[in-house]
């Protein structure tokens, strides 16, 4: 009989850990909703990202011990909401699958190049959000006519 537990647990287990590889297995939780939302609404990175066929996963890369305590906090409702920010989109992180001279290429203006600058060497999050609109740095102190031009993804 326990060896049948066993077999069902184990089976189990798998089970989820495979769906849980899909997106919208990240939406059961209620407090993933936004999240989840913001993979879909074409006006975030996070869309930008899903359409590149990159998943949560692929950025959340916790292991099975991490994902089984996050399970058994929202089943105990012992977490917080809204959730605490994960730290994320360092260069190091983003450069793991972004080539850094095409994007500076990609972005090199007429009047100023945002990722060539007098700031030096930033992480991506200073500007770049996945789950909310992003924001350019460099409107804190300039107006440069590029951001005008930038999609829905940026606060303007």
């Amino acid at each position: 009989m326990v060896g049948v537990f066993i077999v069902l647990g184990f089976g189990t287990g798998a089970g989820v850990l495979k769906a849980s590889e899909k997106p919208s297995f990240c939406a059961i939780c209620h407090n993933m909703d936004k999240y989840y939302d913001s993979y879909r609404d074409e006006g975030l990175l996070a869309n930008k990202h899903a359409k590149a066929g990159v998943t949560c996963h692929d950025c959340h890369q916790e292991g099975i011990s991490k994902k089984m305590e996050e399970g058994v906090k929202y089943v105990t409702g012992d977490y917080e909401t809204p959730l605490k920010k994960r730290d994320f989109g360092t260069r190091d992180f983003c450069l793991k699958c972004h080539d850094f001279d095409k994007v500076k290429k990609k972005t090199a203006f007429d009047e100023s190049n945002p990722h060539d600058n007098h700031n030096g060497k930033q992480n991506c999050n200073v500007c770049h959000n996945m789950h909310q609109k992003s924001k350019a740095m460099c409107e804190e102190c300039h107006s440069f006519k590029w951001m005008d031009d930038l999609d829905e993804s940026w606060k303007k």
